[in-house]
């Protein structure tokens, strides 16, 4: 069957090799099955991304020789997708609103007689405080306009049927345990970011018709989470394949933060599209 992939950076800043890496690694099955490579721009946070970072990757990897059908999914676009999904989520009560600051959190950990748990990517786990909030208190602070973030109820969410049964096709390594509830109360949406990643990219995975999913490995454990929102919603099952992250001479992974060199600047430098491809893992030609 042909794959159906895509390339969704977020406009940060400048690609990078390890960008290079992935969107190659979308753009190859694709290009192999007869299937087709999408471009998305997942520009869901509006305090670091930049429409100028997005024109700037599409030039470049127009300049690598990408080429992908219009028209390319700006997910800032399309808010109020995302808040519908919310909205029916909350009709089930899968999702309640969470008025903890950051200090609130690291307080009552601090103060609790265990040592913070830590979710797959390295974030707290959330301890749960507004879950049992009682009603009037939640009507009254949401009346009054009080800032809040959006959770999943996870011990809800995993009580619907399949839930806690769910596996993923990794290509390559066949079926993989889910395990969302090592992820806790997740949010789901913010006050400065309305939809998270974790919502936006399944939702648009769904919507796009995509059936392999390539990404970092280090999106790997994420996968259960996103195989818990398919399933809650409805949505198709894709497969997955993550793909080992480009690291620098020093073995760190090549990252924004860390001023990886950009494919921008290697076009300065006189490099060509042929050796950027060559040095993201990909020395052959694009078809």
């Amino acid at each position: 069957m042909p794959d159906i992939t895509r390339f969704a950076p977020s406009p940060t800043g400048g690609l990078h090799l390890g960008h290079v890496a992935s969107a190659l690694s979308g753009w190859r099955p694709a290009n192999e099955s007869g299937g087709r490579f999408l471009l998305r721009i997942e520009d869901i946070d509006p305090g670091r991304c930049r429409a100028a970072f997005a024109h700037e990757l599409m030039s470049d990897l127009h300049w690598l020789g990408l080429r992908w059908p219009a028209p390319v999914r700006w997910q800032s676009r399309h808010l109020g997708e995302y808040a519908r999904v919310l909205a029916q989520l909350g009709e089930r009560g899968l999702v309640y609103p969470c008025f903890c600051t950051r200090r609130d959190i690291a307080d009552e950990i601090a103060a609790s007689a265990h040592a913070p748990h830590h979710a797959p990517d390295g974030s707290v786990i959330y301890p749960g405080t507004c879950r049992g909030l009682p009603a009037r208190q939640r009507d009254a602070l949401l009346a009054a306009g009080t800032p809040h973030a959006l959770r999943l109820d996870m011990e809800r969410a995993l009580s619907v049927p399949g839930a806690r049964d769910l596996t993923w096709h990794e290509r390559g390594q066949g079926r993989q345990q889910c395990r969302p509830e090592l992820f806790g109360d997740v949010v789901l949406a913010r006050k400065d970011v309305l939809a998270s990643y974790h919502l936006c990219v399944t939702h648009d995975d769904a919507l796009q018709g995509i059936t392999l999913v390539t990404r970092g490995e280090d999106l790997r454990p994420a996968t259960s989470l996103h195989r818990l929102l398919q399933h809650l919603m409805g949505w198709a099952e894709p497969q997955y394949a993550h793909h080992p992250l480009l690291c620098d001479a020093s073995g760190r992974r090549l990252a924004k933060r860390d001023r990886a060199m950009t494919i921008a600047a290697m076009r300065e430098q006189g490099m060509s599209p042929h050796d950027v491809r060559a040095a993201a893992g990909y020395p052959g030609p694009l078809a």
